[in-house]
Parts: C-alpha cells; structure tokens; sequence
C-alpha cells in the first residue's frame, strides 16, 4: 500500500469519524433549553421579616419598575460589596435626582460554597427587598444561567447584567441607556447594547505576556469564525437589554457557561434585534474565577459547538418560547 492510499484511506476514515460525530451530537442536543428552575429558587427572602420567603416576578409580567441590575456570583464574599457599594450608590444618587425613578439589583448566587448569600442579604436588609434581593441557586449552573434565572425574576424595563468584580465603572451604564435609546426604533423594542473593552486592546497587549496575548487574539480569530461578527467585544460582563429583548434570547438561550454571550448575540442577530456596542471603562481585578488557558480553551470549543449545533439544526430558535 503506497503513501497516496494511506492518506485515502486515513481521509475517509477521518471522515466517517466526523460524521458519526455530527450524528451524536444531533442526537444528543435537546432543540430547545431547559427553562425549568427548582423550586427553592423561585422565592427570594426577606431578612427584615423574619426571613420571610416571597415569590419572585415572571420576566413575562408587564414591567413595574425601570431598571433591573443582574449580578451573577459565584463565590464572590470578598469582591461582591465593592461591586454592589458603587451601583448602589450611583443609583440611589440617581433616585435623589429623580425621585420617579426606580430600580432593583438582583444578587444570583450561583451554588457558592462561601459565604455570598449572606453578603448580599445585608444589602437586602440594609435597603430593602424592593431594591435588593437575593436568588441562591441550590447547584451551581454557570454564569450563563445565573444571568438567565436572575433575568427571568426581574421587574425592570431595562434590564443590566453586570459582573461582580466591579472591572465596569458602573455609572457607564448611563452610555448603554443612551445607545439603547439610539438604535431602539423597532415597533417590538428589541434591542440590546454591549459595553466594550475593545478600545483597551492595545493596552492589554502591552501588559500581558506574549503567550496570554497569543490565546487574545486566537480566541477573537475563533470568536469571528464561529461567534458573532461585527461585535468586537462578546465577552464584557455589562449588557443591557430592553425587557422584549431579554424575554426573547434568554428563553432561547442553550450555553449556561461562560460562553453564553455568544449564543445571546447569535440569537439576537438571528432575530434581527438592535444591537448596540459602546466603550466602557475597565480595569483587571484580582480574584478571577477564569483560568486563561483551560478557560480559554473551552469557550473555544464551546463557539465552535455552539456553530455546529445551530448550523445542524440540533439547536432551534424559537421566537415565542416562553419560560414557565
């Protein structure tokens, strides 16, 4: 068997192999997520009374306050208060302002084993269940589904997530609302805006080393071939969204894990929403939960399923699908 017949045959067997593959993955790819949630996880307490447990909204209710802040966190004691002391403050300024404005921030708990729960209800009982509350998930799901259920809870026309480390000036939300406003011109309202670190690439190249900035620019090579094209930062943890918006993609949303900004822009782009980018101040904080070359490494994988699974049609959208 000469050279050419070996590289034939290693073809079709690779091929064969590639098939299968494809074939498993259908097969094994539920069409549409789950959007069940158990039943602990539906109610939010009240330490100012007794504890008390209280049925959280249906993101499907009629909007009731203006903004929702949706802060996914994952053993996140020690970074969460300096995130939630900033968008606290900036809000409760803003409500001085503008005594009819309201808001909520929405502390997700995402399976910690530390002690973020109780962190985050002294915010509670410190400001009130009406402005902070608190869902703790009893396992963890990822960062993608801690944004998904908290999203699903929340009462706002406007609905932010934002990271627990504080890395976003919060006050530039004020930037996302103006885009919003921008490019919101549809009859439905679906829009969303993406803060962007995009403008501080250039210093982030001069600070990290030659082998992190190598996996940079070999996740956004990635990013454009299976992810979402014209977006130049997926990944920032600071989105907002208008509430049809949120209705829609996170109903629709399959990737639960740090990925899930991808599949959210897929979405939206297959739907045809408004989608927004602005600049936004960021700086690195200590404490990542990410460990840049596994991390990496796996939101690679998961881009390039995630393109696979749409593209096979394993994976649906489904425009009216609803949360229950």
């Amino acid at each position: 068997m000469d050279f050419v017949q070996l590289f034939l045959l290693l073809v079709v067997f690779l091929l064969i192999c590639g098939i299968i593959a494809v074939v498993i993955i259908y097969i094994t790819s539920a069409p549409y997520p789950d959007l069940s949630r158990h039943e602990e996880e539906k109610y939010y307490v009240d330490p100012n009374k007794s504890d008390a447990k209280q049925p959280f909204p249906s993101l499907h209710d009629p909007a009731s306050i203006d903004l929702s802040v949706i802060v996914p966190a994952y053993n996140e004691e020690d970074r969460l208060p300096v995130m939630l002391n900033e968008a606290l403050e900036y809000l409760q300024d803003r409500q001085k302002e503008k005594p009819n404005f309201r808001y909520e921030v929405i502390v997700v708990d995402d399976g910690s084993t530390d002690k973020t729960t109780e962190v985050a209800l002294l915010y509670s009982q410190k400001y009130g269940t009406d402005k902070v509350r608190v869902l703790t998930f009893v396992s963890n799901r990822g960062k993608g589904g801690a944004v998904r259920l908290g999203m699903f809870s929340a009462r706002g026309q406007l609905l932010l997530f934002a990271d627990a480390d504080a890395a976003t000036t919060f006050s530039d939300i004020k930037k996302l609302e103006t885009e919003v406003k921008r490019i919101d011109k549809q009859e439905d309202h679906l829009a969303i805006v993406c803060g962007s670190r995009a403008h501080l690439q250039n210093e982030a190249v001069a600070k990290r080393s030659l082998f992190r900035t190598f996996l940079m620019y070999g996740f956004h090579i990635v990013v454009w071939l299976f992810g979402v094209r014209g977006i130049k930062d997926t990944q920032c943890g600071f989105k907002l969204l208008t509430r049809p918006a949120a209705q829609i993609v996170f109903s629709n949303l399959h990737v639960e894990k740090w990925a899930f900004d991808v599949d959210l822009l897929h979405i939206a782009r297959h739907l045809n929403m408004a989608i927004g980018e602005v600049a936004v101040n960021w700086q690195e904080i200590e404490g990542s939960k990410m460990v840049p070359l596994l991390s990496w490494l796996q939101m690679g994988k998961d881009l390039i399923l995630i393109w696979l699974r749409y593209r096979i049609g394993a994976w649906k959208i489904d425009p009216k699908l609803k949360a229950q």
